[in-house]
């Protein structure tokens, strides 16, 4: 090599450290034209990587030299000759060796690692093995030290070539973990685990037992970098034990519940700096979540929640950006309650949050306050019987509480409450208005007041007109005087107060958007940007609420601001934008198309923007899992380029922070995932007006079908099926007959739409992993089988109506592959629903998250479509279904599994209408299981289904009519004041029966049960129920009028509800015309009695 090449390369190294930009630049432009694309680069920079004397010279050029080995696969080392090649693997160890920086060596072992990917698959480094294992049992501390992270960096770069040694390397480790000297060699010897760990497969038994067998030592490893204060080797160590939580490979399950003893200890520990506890609690969170039956098979929710308590009762930081172990603990508070059981959860947490709020530590009650608030959303189900006693008098105490903090954190509890419990809030409304709105009045509690009364007025409905006067007064005042901060909520707060009056919100509207106009110019960020997206959001609000001829003078201005914010730099404001076009497009229909050409671009240009990142993140296999999560356990990770010639490097340069990252991918991620469900939005909005976007529109949303983030996933899932029904619904279709047979072909052009979005659906499901992606597919599936029929399972591609998209997807997509999605998910074997620790032929814990119940309620929506898409044709597949779906009805099954199960069984007998007669028997019997139930919504859904088997059914089922009658008769008595679903199961009776009468009137004994079914109405909740309830009424005023005469007081009244034009509809077109046909010959029989009953306007039959 000529020396003087080296002399140069050495030159040019030490030029780019100095701080002088113009050297730099002129340094950076030689060594890469006349330097770093020779090969003779290789060996200048081992020879300055061994001789120079500056620490900073060495360094550079031990990561230029791992750049240049790995550049372009490989390329430029190969070139080297092969003398030179072999000189460098045997004198580059020794130089690492000998280096005594240890940021070089790590350097330079990397470089090791480089040479290592490209020679140890051709078996040309036969020396390097046995020179890692003589370093890692030396004697000396710093050969041990180098030599484990050799270990770790070659393992890195090549796994595959360690098969055959893993038993020995097991071995060296488990020596490694106890290292009598060294941390770094515990720690590094942890995080070479964690490599090896990837690469691990279920199906190997052996090494799977002898990894579980090195867990206590690596725990202890942890706890070691925890009492030395070690936090760089305490977020090494967390990061090993993140992707350890998240492999499929059940590497933990045996020592779940010592992790989780573990984790908890580090995290209560306050001795301890803040952010390794934040670290532990991370990852206890993840712990949860991704090993949850574990976690719930050895009951340890208890016990988390218990030492979760006394972290939540920690002071919070002002800035809600900033985290804090008590912020942590709530967090895992909330996994706990939505991935395990509620009776798991709530019991114990009920019993804490008593326990807490007698004490007097205001920080106790705080906590106790703000755990009840996180856990509603998971237990919500279960907590519903338990409000007034477990949830009112802990709320009424923390709005009372002599200290603030405990003050506004009831009203954080609160505004979960009114989200998840609605009806429960409602009730509560004279306790909660007056105690928030005096809370609105302290400038100590206003903020956080304004927003759970924001979260109650969201639910008042027609209850806010009696506060509405007065809300409006104290409200529209404080956007005078209070700060920016406050002035976003309470814009937010008279928004949804809008929503709930609905018209009534009409005299205070002009004022209001007279108050909220400034708010719409502000251009600054931060509070400025948030209260102006507030106040597009709640303008789109008034707009539904008082109608678009109240709304039309404003809505030129109110566009010209959205297309502002759409056209900003603030991902928040292109957001509420984005909501603002489809709010805008429901209010105004087809008066929205002129600016279609100006919106669909906006939202197809919001989808196809990248995401600060993304690229490296989506390489990435945890990326999703971050985002999800919302930070990492350790928060700041390290990534290397995939670029192997890019300029960061894993240990010697600039960390990158994910959590920064994702902030930026979590903005521009949420506005893509508003984007893509206003497309159908204002789709279906638009009609006609908008064909000329479709194209574009689905190319695009199907491209997001394997986004990362689950959040747009679901979003494209909903609208790419919205635009499929919509352009169904434009063809102007014939009605479909049910039946595999396509009776009623599609239109061309919607087969050729739904060819293309059809099989990129189903092809997402195979591999989706979130819940409530693969739930939205299922509800998305089932509406549009029950929008366009079978024929929507007959799609091939043929024409050229989407010419761009590109895809494989050319074969039969059939009834079998949607089949095939209810099948999976009913025996909780789809991917969203595996467990790695749980064995294949293990059975499904029956007790379960309500989150999961949503997902098998979603797959029975779907089953109940296919019925009612195939009809008669579903017999066969009814008899896999109905054990897959009858065994959610089990007394140790949660409410919503047992309602889901009966009401799907309905829906059921309802499309496949007489061709469930073979089914009667075991039908019926499940049936009068679930009459007897003691939830109201689930026998509600029993006397629908037992209505509908009596109706459909070719067997006679009149000598069934009395035990019927008999378990029915309860459900007749409902006390004022009950909660809905009893109003509701009265309704189904009286459906029931009247089905019951209709099928065969003489097995009945009208006598006794004509008062049951009069008494009962009008329906309060179920309208449909009236179409049997007045075909069994002009059945027997037909056939036996005697038998109503008596009634007929009773009844008129009620037909003058029902016929009330100002009200909803509640009959449908076919019984309204009979009823009033009734209506006018009663007239001609009695006129005195149908003109005090006030409908003489009906007798002229309109």
């Amino acid at each position: 090599m000529d020396p003087s090449f080296a002399q140069g390369l050495h030159a040019l190294l030490t030029q780019l450290l100095s701080t002088d930009t113009v050297a730099l630049k002129a340094a950076t432009a030689q060594l890469n034209k006349d330097y770093f694309k020779n090969p003779a680069c290789i060996p200048a920079l081992t020879q300055i990587l061994a001789s120079a004397p500056e620490e900073p010279a060495r360094q550079l050029a031990a990561v230029e030299l791992r750049k240049r080995v790995a550049q372009k696969s490989g390329e430029l080392w190969i070139n080297v000759p092969q003398s030179g090649r072999d000189q460098i693997k045997q004198t580059l160890p020794k130089i690492t060796l000998a280096e005594p920086s240890k940021l070089v060596r790590h350097s330079a072992a990397r470089v090791i690692a480089a040479i290592a990917s490209i020679e140890m698959p051709l078996n040309q480094w036969p020396d390097l093995l046995p020179l890692i294992n003589r370093c890692c049992t030396s004697q000396q501390v710093t050969e041990r030290e180098l030599g484990v992270f050799l270990l770790f960096t070659v393992l890195e770069a090549i796994v595959e070539g360690f098969q055959e040694h893993i038993h020995a390397l097991f071995a060296l480790f488990e020596q490694l973990l106890q290292d009598p000297q060294s941390a770094d060699v515990r720690v590094t010897a942890v995080r070479a685990l964690g490599v090896i760990a990837q690469y691990i497969g279920a199906d190997e038994k052996p090494e799977v037992r002898a990894f579980q067998h090195l867990l206590p030592a690596m725990i202890n490893v942890v706890q070691g970098c925890f009492d030395s204060g070690d936090e760089t080797g305490i977020r090494q160590l967390f990061d090993v034990f993140e992707t350890l939580l998240i492999l499929e490979v059940p590497l933990l399950s045996k020592h779940i519940p010592q992790l989780v003893q573990f984790f908890l200890q580090c995290g209560a520990n306050r001795a301890y700096d803040d952010e390794p506890r934040i670290m532990a609690l991370n990852a206890l969170s993840w712990t949860v979540k991704y090993k949850k039956s574990k976690v719930q098979a050895s009951g340890l929710a208890p016990a988390i929640l218990e030492g979760l308590m006394p972290i939540t009762t920690e002071a919070e930081p002002e800035d809600a950006d900033d985290d804090a172990p008590s912020r942590s603990a709530l967090r895992i508070i909330d996994t706990l309650s939505t991935a395990l059981p509620p009776a798991q959860v709530f019991p114990a947490l009920r019993q804490l949050i008593e326990q807490y709020m007698s004490q007097p530590d205001p920080n106790a009650r705080r906590g106790a306050l703000l755990a009840l608030g996180v856990a509603v959303e998971g237990v919500s189900e279960y907590m519903g019987p338990h409000v007034e006693a477990a949830v009112w008098p802990v709320i009424d105490a923390g709005l009372a509480d002599s200290d603030s903090g405990v003050r506004r954190a009831a009203c954080t509890a609160v505004g979960c409450i009114c989200e998840w419990l609605e009806e429960a809030a409602n009730a509560r409304h004279a306790a909660l208005v007056p105690a928030l709105m005096q809370l609105v009045a302290d400038p100590v509690t206003q903020r956080t007041a304004c927003t759970a009364l924001d979260a109650l007025l969201e639910v008042l409905g027609e209850t806010i007109g009696i506060y509405l006067h007065l809300l409006m007064e104290t409200l529209s005042g404080l956007l005078d005087t209070a700060p920016v901060k406050v002035k976003a909520v309470v814009t937010g707060a008279i928004g949804s107060a809008a929503h709930a009056s609905r018209a009534a919100f009409l005299p205070y509207f002009p004022s209001i958007m007279q108050r909220l106009s400034p708010f719409l110019q502000l251009g600054g960020e931060g509070e400025e940007s948030e209260l102006r997206g507030i106040t597009m959001d709640a303008v789109g609000t008034f707009a539904e609420a008082v109608g678009a001829e109240a709304f039309r003078p404003y809505f030129p201005d109110m566009m010209a601001q959205a297309f502002a914010g759409a056209e900003s730099e603030n991902a928040r404001l292109r957001e509420c934008s984005f909501l603002f076009f489809g709010v805008m497009s429901r209010v105004f229909g087809e008066e929205f198309a002129p600016y279609l050409p100006k919106v669909v671009p906006a939202l197809i240009n919001s989808l196809g923007q990248d995401e600060h990142g993304e690229s490296d993140l989506s390489s990435l296999p945890e990326a999703a899992q971050l985002f999800s999560a919302g930070a990492s356990a350790s928060t700041p990770i390290t990534v290397e380029s995939g670029d192997q010639s890019g300029n960061v490097d894993i240990d010697d340069a600039e960390s990158l922070d994910a959590e920064k990252m994702l902030e930026v991918n979590s903005a521009i991620a949420v506005e893509k995932e508003i984007a893509a469900d206003t497309l159908g939005t204002v789709f279906a909005s638009t009609g006609r007006h908008f064909l000329p976007f479709v194209e574009q529109s689905a190319l695009e949303l199907v491209g997001l079908l394997a986004h990362y983030y689950e959040g747009i996933r679901k979003s494209a899932t909903e609208s790419l099926l919205e635009i499929v029904r919509t352009f169904y619904t434009l063809s102007e279709p014939q009605d479909w007959q049910s039946g595999v047979a396509v009776k009623v072909p599609l239109h061309q052009n919607v087969r050729d739409l739904i060819n293309h979005a059809l099989p990129p659906l189903l092809d997402m499901y195979e591999t989706e992993d979130d819940k409530t992606v693969a739930s939205a597919l299922c509800v998305g599936l089932a509406e549009t089988l029950n929008a366009v029929g079978p024929a929507f399972l007959e799609t091939r591609m043929s024409s050229e109506l989407l010419p761009r998209i590109q895809t494989d997807y050319v074969s039969f997509v059939g009834l079998d592959d949607v089949c095939n999605i209810a099948i999976q998910i009913l025996e909780q074997k789809a991917l969203c629903q595996q467990d790695p620790d749980q064995d294949e032929d293990e059975e499904p814990l029956e007790d379960q998250a309500e989150y999961d119940s949503v997902l098998i309620s979603s797959a029975g929506d779907l089953v109940a479509a296919l019925a009612n898409t195939l009809g008669a044709d579903f017999v066969q597949a009814f008899q896999t279904f109905f054990p897959l779906i009858s065994r959610f009805y089990k007394k140790g099954r949660s409410l919503s599994d047992r309602s889901s199960a009966i009401g799907t069984l309905a829906e059921i007998i309802s499309g496949m209408k007489e061709a469930i007669t073979p089914s009667t028997e075991p039908l019926l019997s499940l049936f009068y299981q679930a009459l007897s139930d003691e939830d109201a919504e689930v026998y509600s859904n029993a006397a629908f289904a037992v209505g509908l088997l009596v109706e459909h059914s070719a067997q006679d089922l009149s000598p069934q009519y009395q035990p019927l009658l008999t378990a029915l008769h309860p459900h007749f008595s409902v006390p004022p004041n009950s909660i809905p679903a009893k109003y509701n199961a009265r309704d189904n009776a009286a459906g029931a029966v009247a089905r019951m009468i209709v099928r065969n009137a003489a097995a009945i004994p009208l006598a006794d049960v004509l008062p049951l079914i009069i008494d009962a109405l009008p329906l309060k909740n179920d309208y449909l129920e009236n179409r049997p309830v007045f075909r069994a009424l002009f059945l027997l005023f037909h056939t036996q009028p005697g038998v109503l005469i008596q009634y007929i007081d009773q009844l008129l009244p009620v037909f003058a509800h029902v016929l009330d034009p100002n009200g909803p509809d509640q009959l449908g077109d076919e019984t309204r015309t009979e009823l009033l046909n009734l209506v006018g010959a009663l007239n001609a029989e009695n006129p005195a009695k149908v003109r005090a009953a006030g409908i003489t306007a009906f007798t002229n039959g309109v």
